[in-house]
């Protein structure tokens, strides 16, 4: 085993970990003048950004846009090189699977949540309009500390909101279950004014006010030519172009505290030594190596859950198919579906359709918190019941030029009610150990931003700088658009 004493008056500091958060850590901690090396336990850099192909088109395999009313990824992506591939999605306009037929999504909301009734007229049933109005002659609902988003929503407003908007829209982002997950976590904006209003729906038309007020304009989301699954290729090339090392193929298997002034690493053939440490891991394997010298948070860490899901993408010939206009469509659970939702790549993304005229590829996904069933089938398995889902939906029946199966298992981790609490204590205990920080998906939203975002707030805090930590722990950053400013 080989020792790698490489101290330097810049300091030495080890990212474990090469998904988007630990290179964006490597990326920002290089730019200050540390040396810094990456270990990464796969044998690829990315985490749940993948790029891939399908009957020779470019396609992502994993996430496949950021949001863009944040400004991390977008100007990581900039820094990188990628400015003249950020591309918009060339449709805005999606659909939701319900009650029997593909209804256009509505707009005017928050994450599901309306402003008026009307804002949901033909997604919901009369009855389910009607209960809506009810809202501002209720009673206050107070939401304490935290509170679960669909118990919240169906309180105020009935349960046909939560199960047939609110929940496809937030399984979109999380693969779990709105009466689990937390609105202070997930939908901070929705949060922090139903602590302030008696009616939600107040509350709602008072956040679109304020968006509209602010003109924001410009895409709510981007994509990037080839797939966002390229711009974590991209941050590693400029993390060894500016002297950084990645190491793939290098699980971690010890992390402990060295006498008197830094870390000691171990990989399977060396041991680094480093005045610092971004742990920008998944939760289960932070906890194993944070077991010694941060017991406490290793519990906490090893309390969190996640959802496994997986993506099936499909590749047809143009000429043998005809899709609805639009991205794509989400589908309520309620329903009974297989599918959870289907996106129309080769609609949603100009650069798809350029390249590869003749071919046509959308992909849908499957699995949810709790679900471990559909995840045991055969990839065959799979094709079939997305097929069968897409043509009930659109008729779409022809036989596809190729299929590809992608599992992300344990891929999602879940934000119950008491998470943003979690991650305070997670954090209050790491705080003990200098030169130690914590980022990723775990901890203040699932998307793209908000990792970049946990990325940078662990490096400032290396740097003695709590104030990006500090704000996002009091406010996570929402990892799906809501609607309020469309």
């Amino acid at each position: 085993m080989r020792e790698v004493q490489s101290r330097t008056g810049a300091g030495q500091v080890v990212v474990i970990g090469a998904g988007i958060a630990g290179l964006a850590a490597a990326h920002r901690l290089l730019a200050r003048g540390a040396r810094v090396t990456v270990l990464e336990a796969s044998d690829r850099v990315g985490g749940k950004l993948l790029p891939g192909e399908i009957a020779g088109a470019r396609v992502d395999l994993g996430a496949e846009s950021m949001l863009a009313r944040r400004p991390e990824a977008v100007a990581l992506a900039r820094e990188v090189g990628l400015t003249d591939r950020l591309q918009p999605p060339a449709t805005a306009t999606a659909s939701i699977w319900t009650r029997g037929a593909l209804r256009p999504m509505p707009k005017g909301h928050v994450m599901g949540v309306p402003g008026t009734a009307a804002a949901l007229s033909g997604v919901l049933s009369d009855e389910g309009l009607a209960r809506i109005e009810r809202d501002a002659d209720l009673p206050r609902t107070e939401v304490g500390d935290d509170v679960a988003v669909g118990e919240y929503v169906a309180e105020r407003l009935g349960r046909e909101v939560v199960d047939r908007l609110v929940e496809p829209l937030l399984g979109g982002v999380y693969a779990g279950d709105a009466y689990r997950i937390s609105m202070r976590s997930a939908v901070p904006q929705l949060y922090q004014a139903a602590k302030t209003h008696d009616s939600l729906t107040q509350a709602v038309r008072e956040i679109q006010a304020k968006a509209a007020a602010a003109h924001q304009t410009g895409p709510v989301f981007m994509g990037i030519e080839g797939g966002v699954g390229t711009l974590p290729l991209a941050v590693a090339e400029a993390v060894r172009a500016a002297g950084g090392e990645i190491v793939t193929g290098a699980p971690v298997t010890e992390l402990r505290r060295e006498a008197a002034t830094g870390w000691r690493v171990v990989t399977a053939d060396r041991v680094l030594h480093a005045d610092a440490v971004v742990l920008a891991v998944p939760a289960p394997v932070a906890a194993t190596l944070l077991r010694a010298e941060a017991p406490a948070a290793a519990t906490e860490l090893a309390g969190v859950e996640y959802a496994s899901m997986a993506l099936i993408t499909l590749a047809y010939r143009r000429a043998d198919t005809a899709l609805p206009e639009g991205s794509g469509f989400l589908v309520p659970p309620v329903d009974g579906r297989t599918i959870k939702a289907s996106t129309f790549a080769s609609q949603k993304w100009g650069w798809i359709a350029d390249e590869n005229p003749d071919l046509l590829v959308l992909r849908t996904s499957v699995g949810r918190y709790g679900e471990t069933e559909i995840l045991g089938r055969e990839d065959a398995d799979l094709v079939d019941v997305s097929r069968h889902d897409l043509r009930e939906a659109t008729g779409l029946d022809a036989t596809p030029v190729a299929t590809r199966v992608t599992r992300w298992t344990d891929g999602l981790p879940q934000y119950p009610v008491g998470h943003h609490a979690r991650v305070a204590r997670i954090r209050e205990h790491v705080a003990k150990l200098p030169g130690l920080a914590v980022c990723g998906a775990q901890y203040d939203g699932v998307g793209i931003p908000a990792c970049i975002a946990s990325a940078y707030a662990a490096v400032d805090q290396l740097d003695g700088d709590l104030r990006a930590l500090r704000e996002l722990t009091a406010n996570p950053v929402q990892s799906l658009h809501g609607g309020a400013g469309e």
